[in-house]
Formats: C-alpha cells, sequence, structure tokens
C-alpha cells in the first residue's frame, strides 16, 4: 500500500502537469515489473510521452525526492514503458523519462514542486 505522501504527490503532480496543458494518457498504469506513476503528452506534441515517476517527501527529509529514483528503479519503469506501449498499441513515439519532486509540510500540504524533464535516459 503507498503512503499518504505518496497519493497525494501522484494527485498535486497529475494536477500540475494538467494545468501546464498536459494531456494525461494514464496514471498507476501497472504490470509485473511496477507501475508507471503518469503517461502524459506535452501541449502540442501528441507523439511525444512523458513518463513520469513522482516523488514526493516531508520537508525536512535529508535526501532529494528525485534520490530515490535508483538504477533498478529506472530499469523497472523502462520495463514497465514497454509493456504499456504494447498495451496501447503504441508505435512511433517518442519518449522522455521525468520526475516531479513533491515537498510536503507537516500537514501533508504541498508547499513545493519540481518537475525535471528528462531526468534520466
Amino acid at each position: 500500500m503507498k503512503p499518504m505522501s505518496g497519493i497525494l504527490g501522484e494527485v498535486y503532480a497529475a494536477r500540475f502537469l494538467r494545468d501546464r496543458g498536459y494531456s494525461l494518457r494514464a496514471a498507476n498504469f501497472g504490470c509485473r515489473f511496477g507501475e508507471l506513476d503518469i503517461v502524459a503528452s506535452p501541449p502540442g506534441q501528441d507523439d511525444l510521452l512523458a513518463v513520469v515517476e513522482v516523488k514526493a517527501r516531508l520537508e525536512g527529509s535529508m535526501l532529494r525526492p528525485i534520490e530515490a529514483v535508483t538504477a533498478q528503479k529506472v530499469e523497472r519503469i523502462k520495463l514497465a514503458t514497454r509493456v504499456y506501449l504494447q498495451a496501447a498499441g503504441l508505435k512511433d513515439v517518442q519518449l522522455r523519462f521525468d520526475v516531479i519532486e513533491v515537498w510536503l509540510n507537516e500537514q501533508f500540504e504541498v508547499t513545493r514542486v519540481e518537475h525535471l524533464p528528462n531526468a534520466y535516459t
């Protein structure tokens, strides 16, 4: 089960992207390799898919949220992306792997968001 901070982070990240004109294609797509938090297309770029990993942390955490995206996690995301593309029948699309960092205060209110396009390859 996902912690409350993770759920809130994903909800806020989806809103953040929509507010910036992204078209959300999928959320919480799961397969045997893991889960894709958000799959979205930037405004006017339907041939580009941003596979977005959302990481939320409480303020005062020792590490930045992106530091939780390990090499193993990246590999699982890439494998899950292949499954998603096949399931969605998508072939000729460009991929971009983003991270959205969400910081929360002790009351679980969002205090900061950072979108990192092309966070890893």
